[in-house]
């Protein structure tokens, strides 16, 4: 192969990582506007939750007929449409602050996100196998640690009505400015087929599907999906709650939890992939989930800051290496021609974890605070436990030849 086609290959692996990056963004810089709204809109605290489960109701089925079109119609054209509706999503939201505009602009947030995140982690791993879908997972944490951070910080700083106009534009522009840079680069590559693009690497020989079904895929990376985003709301929604009536200014909250928990997820990822941890990582990260499950539990209702600071980080450890570890098992596991609606199943189930807090308020007046967190830590255990006999008594985690 020429090098002016590797070059051409790195750049375009550059920008659906960008792509990636901007879809983490779009999806989460939201929480960090929820104070905004609530304060300037007079938003009602149910409408905005509801605007979190409205964006799921978009978010998974596109996840999945992403993950599908990705298979049949190549990555490109799903991770571009998807970039473009998560902009004009937030595009609404910009102009649009009242009840339904949130409703309707969060819908159509989810619909592009999920578009872009399925396909776009399958056209990762097309380019780079492996290596490809672990950087797609640690460019997708670093959009959802990047975008409340950034809104909140300029939310913080603002004043009056641009204090919600300037956040939404900003999402905007930088999503519609990697659709940009991915036309750019579609013109120095023609497009892969499908059928094709997902049995070769640019270094290897093509691979073949030998050891690998949809069925050993998702027995591996299920147990780890369920945890990804568990971990993740656990600190934005439910320990961030319970502590936010000790900061002055809660718009900042969402940057800070995004801080403690995307951050060790981001360095556990970048760790993983420096020095090869293999499966074992996902027993680590699944009893990780129970730790700071149990913690969040043992601190109750009203827990102490360090506390919070504490189980941020350890849960954002545990999404990490559950995320890294099932998207690892997807491109590892699956057959060439079904990898996009298989990563498209896998990330339906993280984003059950978006339910979490729902359950947990639902659960408040008959169970309390504690007990529901320590069930979620016996399960995360049993995660473990099953991880951990697939390695041993199975051939689940051996090389597929």
């Amino acid at each position: 192969m020429s090098m002016g086609r590797l070059n051409s290959r790195d750049s375009v692996f550059g920008v659906v990582l960008l792509l990636l990056l901007g879809a983490g963004w779009a999806a989460n810089h939201f929480a960090s506007m929820l104070g905004v709204l609530r304060e300037q809109e007079q938003l009602s605290e149910v409408l905005l939750n509801g605007a979190y489960g409205i964006y799921a109701l978009g978010l998974l089925p596109s996840l999945l007929g992403g993950g599908a079109l990705a298979d049949r119609l190549g990555a490109r054209l799903v991770v571009l449409t998807g970039a473009s509706v998560a902009a004009l999503g937030n595009a609404s939201l910009l102009l649009w602050h009242g009840e339904s505009g949130v409703l309707i602009g969060r819908f159509v947030v989810g619909l592009g996100v999920g578009l872009a995140m399925s396909a776009g982690t399958a056209w990762a791993g097309r380019l780079r196998g492996a290596s490809g879908a672990i950087l797609a997972g640690i460019f997708l944490t670093l959009g959802f640690a990047v975008g409340p951070i950034v809104s909140g910080l300029l939310a913080f700083s603002l004043q009056g009505t641009i204090v919600l106009s300037v956040p939404f534009s900003v999402t905007t522009m930088f999503s519609l400015a990697t659709v940009a840079l991915a036309l750019v680069a579609a013109r120095k590559q023609p497009p892969i087929p499908a059928a094709t693009a997902a049995t070769t690497t640019p270094t290897t020989t093509p691979t073949h599907d030998a050891g690998r079904s949809v069925g050993r895929a998702l027995s591996a990376a299920l147990p780890m999906a369920l945890w990804v985003f568990s971990c993740a709301t656990m600190t934005f929604v439910v320990l961030a709650g319970r502590v936010a009536d000790r900061l002055e200014s809660g718009v900042l909250l969402p940057g800070i939890a995004a801080l403690l928990t995307l951050i060790p997820g981001l360095g556990a990822q970048m760790l993983g992939r420096r020095f090869g941890w293999g499966p074992r990582a996902g027993v680590t990260g699944a009893v990780l989930a129970a730790v700071g499950m149990a913690a969040a539990g043992l601190g109750g209702a009203a827990p102490p800051f360090w506390l919070f600071v504490v189980a941020s980080l350890i849960l954002g450890t545990a999404y990490g290496l559950c995320l890294q570890q099932g998207l690892v098992d997807v491109e590892r596991l699956t057959p060439a021609s079904s990898r996009g609606i298989v990563i498209g199943i896998f990330y339906v189930f993280t984003y059950l974890g978006f339910g979490l807090p729902v359950l947990l308020e639902a659960l408040l007046p008959t169970l309390g605070a504690v007990v529901p967190l320590l069930v979620l830590a016996g399960l995360a255990v049993l995660s473990a436990l099953l991880r951990g006999l697939q390695l041993v008594r199975t051939d689940l985690f051996r090389q597929p030849r």
